[in-house]
């Protein structure tokens, strides 16, 4: 993850705002809404498990999207605006974002509609259509009672076996990653090696895509944040993709 979304051992950063209501504002649950219905049309589910036929549905959504690319939009926001948004604020910007780039609503209209808002104030959202096209609404809801599985059939053979030393790799990265930025460079011993092997949809940019091995790695607090910092006699694991991982 970029650095304004991996904070891992920083010092300095001041005091933490816990937010400990779910949804602040009514427009809050419109959007995860909206984010949930997006994933349960996504037309990568057509490969993942288990298998939807997604192709079958009359749905004017015909683009991927995952969890890993609501994250790749807030990763990709100016790291300043990243801090002054609260949580769904950033899922706001990513999303609308997206149906942007996409070609489902104009710069203009988002434009308008944003000028709208910051003129009439927070006013509540107009009522959504209700069972339009239960083919729809019964695939959104099939998908967030099952789910979907990145695990892959593939004979795929582990490069690394329990009690191996590996050194966590320092990648380039443009956008998302779901390696921790306080974890590169960083020695470990593999705990445990995850049977199967999982894809990471759709795949972001530092080439994990395809399906591979998986670990749980074992680190010593002292290798990650300095002896100073280190709880003394504590032990700290992470999940991480074979990508990510050299021999030491």
């Amino acid at each position: 993850m970029k650095l304004q979304h991996s904070l891992g051992g920083l010092e300095g950063l001041g005091s933490v705002d816990f937010q400990k209501k779910v949804f602040v504002e009514q427009w809050e649950k419109r959007i995860f809404g909206i984010h949930a219905a997006m994933m349960g049309l996504s037309t990568h589910l057509k490969d993942s498990l288990p298998k939807y036929p997604i192709d079958q549905i009359p749905t004017t959504f015909k683009d991927i999207w995952t969890w890993a690319d609501l994250r790749r939009g807030a990763e990709a926001m100016n790291p300043f605006d990243y801090f002054k948004l609260r949580y769904y604020e950033k899922w706001l910007g990513g999303i609308s974002g997206f149906f942007v780039e996409k070609g489902y609503i104009s710069q203009e209209e988002l434009d308008e509609k944003t000028s709208f808002y910051l003129k009439e104030g927070n006013v509540d959202p107009t009522p959504l259509p209700q069972k339009v096209v239960p083919a729809i609404d019964d695939q959104v809801i099939k998908y967030l009672e099952l789910g979907d599985s990145p695990k892959q059939d593939v004979d795929v053979t582990p490069k690394f076996s329990a009690g191996d030393a590996v050194v966590v790799k320092n990648m380039p990265v443009v956008d998302h990653t779901r390696l921790p930025g306080h974890l590169r460079g960083k020695p470990g011993i593999i705990d445990l090696v995850y049977e199967g092997c999982y894809a990471y949809f759709p795949g972001p940019s530092d080439g994990l895509g395809p399906a591979q091995p998986s670990y749980s790695v074992r680190f010593d607090p002292k290798d990650i944040w300095g002896e100073d910092l280190a709880e003394p006699g504590s032990t700290f694991y992470a999940d991480l993709f074979e990508l990510y991982l050299d021999a030491a």
